[in-house]
């Protein structure tokens, strides 16, 4: 599951409505917060440093897969300030090449306003997440297999920014007169 970043709320948002188990990425640097960390470990979060990658981040990452469950992955890599969908780091693509499962493009919007980058307490305010059509991992590997990583990483982000304003106009739906 590959979708924008806009808050903290981000993988409640995604997983709650989801019949099977979601492992999301997150920075380490989260696991050594108090009362945060454990959480984090308790919900099956997958730690990742944001200086290297980790084998052992890549491998919980399969073997999730492999069980059955998905992984979120935000690969702008950090939350947006204005809700605008960021350039996408490639680093999931290897992940993809290891394994034989679809993306999952999925859009968030409005949850930088109810609860931004700083903020301690929630907004009452309106968010919505849509779900996108998968690539399939028969696609993928022919992208892969061609050596086209780059036009499958911009794929991969048209359809999270797709989503992402279709979930946006629903928010802030155009009026005409």
């Amino acid at each position: 599951m590959v979708s924008n970043h806009q808050s903290f709320l981000d993988p409640l948002l995604i997983g709650l409505p989801l019949n099977r188990p979601v492992s999301f990425m997150a920075r380490d640097s989260l696991f050594r917060v108090p009362i945060l960390g454990p959480f984090l470990r308790y919900e099956f979060v997958i730690p990742i440093s944001r200086k290297a990658a980790s084998s052992q981040s890549f491998r919980a990452a399969i073997q999730n897969i492999e069980d059955g469950n998905f992984v979120g992955i935000f690969p702008e890599g950090t939350r947006s300030d204005n809700g605008t969908v960021q350039r996408f780091k490639p680093g999931f693509l290897a992940l993809l090449k290891r394994t034989d499962c679809a993306i999952y493009p999925i859009g968030v919007a409005g949850a930088f306003r109810a609860l931004p980058r700083g903020a301690c307490f929630l907004r009452l305010k309106p968010v919505r997440v849509v779900f996108g059509k998968p690539i399939s991992a028969e696609l993928i590997k022919q992208y892969c297999d061609r050596g086209a990583e780059k036009e499958l990483l911009e794929l991969t982000r048209q359809c999270v920014i797709e989503c992402q304003q279709q979930a946006e106009e629903w928010i802030n739906p155009v009026r005409t007169n």
